[in-house]
């Protein structure tokens, strides 16, 4: 019964997890614009290192997602909204290490992203809601998977966790690493990322318009980030570069 009702609130989360990104990343500017440090500490150098590693963990968390996402099966770790949906299972590449890498990689990329706001509490607090709330999406997705795929389901699930991956048995990928589908599923995140670091250092420059005007440079990176962005829709919209890629 436990197990039905975390699937129930993971199939709700599911249909909104859209928006966690967004919210972190909102949450973290405000903070940065009242608290202007780099971090928590009262060290400059140390700040700079609570940076660094913060960078690092945002890092960490989008390369597996990417990596993820670059060799999974088309029709399945997509961007679905509505129901969860699977063509095949995919046991083979980080598959192999963790039965739900996208969401490891999406908690540590959410944690990572609410410490670059230079809280630590603002950090903590944002990896134990990752982690409840991605407990529960995994639990009504490994649901759908145990319903569709049976026994396959069930031997792989014996063998690799759930949220915090082994460091054996991993398995070469089934598919060769593809391009566009990373991009078609992963540009969104990416982009979030680097506008999470552009949008701090202007909240906790008052977004001061002098600030950009200064030091330019990281603007000047984040335009040409849009820009490829407004590109890839493009081609989205208008050529069948990303057809069939969901």
């Amino acid at each position: 019964m436990y197990q039905l009702d975390l699937a129930r609130s993971g199939e709700t989360l599911f249909k909104i997890r859209g928006h966690y990104l967004t919210l972190v990343v909102l949450g973290g500017a405000a903070i940065a614009y009242f608290h202007p440090a780099l971090g928590p500490f009262a060290s400059d150098s140390a700040n700079m290192v609570w940076f660094w590693v913060s960078l690092g963990v945002a890092c960490a968390g989008a390369l597996i997602r990417i990596i993820t996402s670059g060799h999974a099966a088309l029709g399945t770790s997509g961007n679905a909204k509505d129901a969860a949906i699977a063509a095949e299972l995919n046991t083979t590449g980080p598959y192999s290490l963790v039965r739900n890498p996208l969401y490891t990689g999406r908690i540590l990329n959410f944690t990572g992203l609410a410490m670059l706001s230079g809280s630590w509490v603002y950090g903590a607090l944002v990896l134990l809601l990752s982690i409840l709330i991605y407990e529960r999406v995994s639990v009504y997705e490994e649901e759908f998977l145990r319903k569709t795929f049976g026994k396959a389901h069930a031997e792989w699930a014996k063998n690799v966790p759930f949220l915090l991956p082994r460091l054996h048995g991993w398995l070469k990928p089934k598919y060769p690493f593809w391009v566009r589908r990373c991009i078609r599923r992963e540009e969104k995140k990416v982009l979030w990322l680097i506008i999470a670091v552009v949008l701090y250092d202007f909240a906790r420059h008052g977004f001061s318009l002098d600030h950009v005007a200064a030091h330019p440079g990281l603007y000047y990176f984040m335009a040409a980030t849009l820009l490829v962005k407004v590109i890839l829709h493009g081609l989205r919209s208008f050529t069948k570069t990303f057809d069939g890629i969901a």
